[in-house]
């Protein structure tokens, strides 16, 4: 997942909580140059950050930190939270996928000089990603399908809210139920994997509303008919945060669960008020 709208709320985070995401952020890096390339650190987003965070707490794989220097910047020290399991390599495989996928997405959508761009880096992203889907097969396959479904859905211009956000929601959902140990587990990562993912395709949806609009693309709220959009986009991702959180409580997570509570409670909400908002304002200064 690329879009990066699963962020921490820094300001509520307690110090040693934000350096703790700082070397999960770090660390993940770490593995997609080292299990891929240095150009392929360029996919790593605060999304696959807390789907690393989600798969260490489940795991409960973290067994400490230690320093280091950046890779980008040599002459900078940094912590990287150290790992028992296959986390970062899974999250790793996800982020170099899920970016391949998207550069697809984008040189459909995009003008001249960004589908040239694409066009340069598409191959390397794909031979990256045959190397991902060796490692992990059922994530490619996960988002190969999503993309087919969303390809579909958007062949329908008058296509709704449910459906244009349902791909993009059952590829997390199954993707986060692959972790868990038994049906129980596995029912309740699919039912907050499914509304994160709702809630992370509509964010996209209402922050590209504009560019959509001016560019005749696809977009499920340009098929709303109301007189307070804002209110409405608000009302569709409280109701898809409101379900994710429900399932969130439900699941025993102990490594980095005040980091993940923060993004919950304050992170998310803060991103969507970010988004609406700005768009809310843009069409108050139009109207006058």
């Amino acid at each position: 997942m690329v879009f990066g709208y699963l962020q921490v709320q820094k300001s509520e985070l307690l110090v040693r909580e934000f350096d703790a995401y700082k070397a999960v952020y770090c660390g993940l890096c770490k593995q997609i140059g080292k299990d891929y390339s240095f150009l392929t650190r360029l996919s790593l987003s605060y999304d696959a950050t807390f789907y690393t965070m989600i798969l260490m707490s489940l795991e409960k794989s973290c067994t400490g930190f230690k320093g280091g220097r950046c890779k980008f910047n040599p002459l900078k020290k940094c912590k990287f939270a150290k790992c028992k399991s296959d986390s970062y390599s899974k999250a790793a495989a996800f982020s170099v996928i899920t970016a391949y996928y998207k550069l697809i997405d984008d040189k459909k959508d995009s003008g001249f000089f960004k589908r040239l761009l694409t066009g340069i880096i598409k191959p390397f992203f794909g031979h990256w990603r045959k190397k991902a889907k060796k490692l992990y097969p059922e994530l490619d396959e996960a988002v190969a399908k999503m993309m087919d479904a969303q390809f579909e859905v958007e062949q329908d211009s008058s296509s709704g809210i449910d459906a244009a956000a349902h791909p993009t929601a059952e590829m997390l959902g199954t993707v986060l139920s692959f972790e868990g140990s038994d049906d129980t587990q596995k029912r309740v990562l699919y039912e907050f994997g499914y509304h994160i993912g709702r809630w992370v395709y509509l964010m996209d949806a209402a922050d590209d509303l504009e560019k959509d609009k001016k560019h005749n693309c696809f977009n499920p709220f340009l098929n709303v008919e109301t007189d307070d959009l804002a209110q409405y986009q608000t009302s569709v991702l409280n109701q898809s945060l409101a379900r994710a959180y429900d399932a969130y409580n439900l699941l025993e997570l102990i490594d980095f669960k005040g980091i993940l509570d923060n993004m919950m409670l304050y992170g998310f909400p803060s991103k969507q008020n970010t988004v609406v908002y700005r768009l809310q304002e843009e069409e108050d200064d139009k109207s006058v």
